[in-house]
């Protein structure tokens, strides 16, 4: 639009509304524009939360799992003193076995 249409749309509403009426039709669309705006955010910012609240459920997930992963090919130290120990009554390698005679 040019300055000189701008100029007649001015001249028609205010001989439409009159001199009185033209501030306070200002102040309504004011309004009108400022509470679309702040729902437009708000939308935005929900939109932008749901958004994050998905990567991060998705990065613990990711995170659980290799955890999980690891667990299972890596036994924790625990789990390994509990499987290397030999039984009270068999001997270990190293013991010679005590039915058998030693020669030397």
């Amino acid at each position: 639009m040019g300055g000189g249409e701008i100029a007649i749309i001015m001249v028609a509403i205010l001989l439409l509304f009159g001199g009185k009426k033209l501030p306070e039709l200002a102040r309504g669309l004011g309004k009108g524009i400022r509470e679309f705006k702040d729902a437009s955010e708000g939308v935005k910012r929900e939109i932008h939360r749901n958004i994050n609240a998905v990567d991060i459920d998705k990065e613990l997930n990711e995170e659980a799992e290799i955890e999980k992963n690891a667990a299972r090919h890596h036994p924790t130290e625990e789990a390994t003193a509990e499987t290397s120990e030999a039984p009270a009554n068999e001997p270990t390698a190293t013991e010679p076995h005590k039915d058998k005679e030693t020669y030397s």
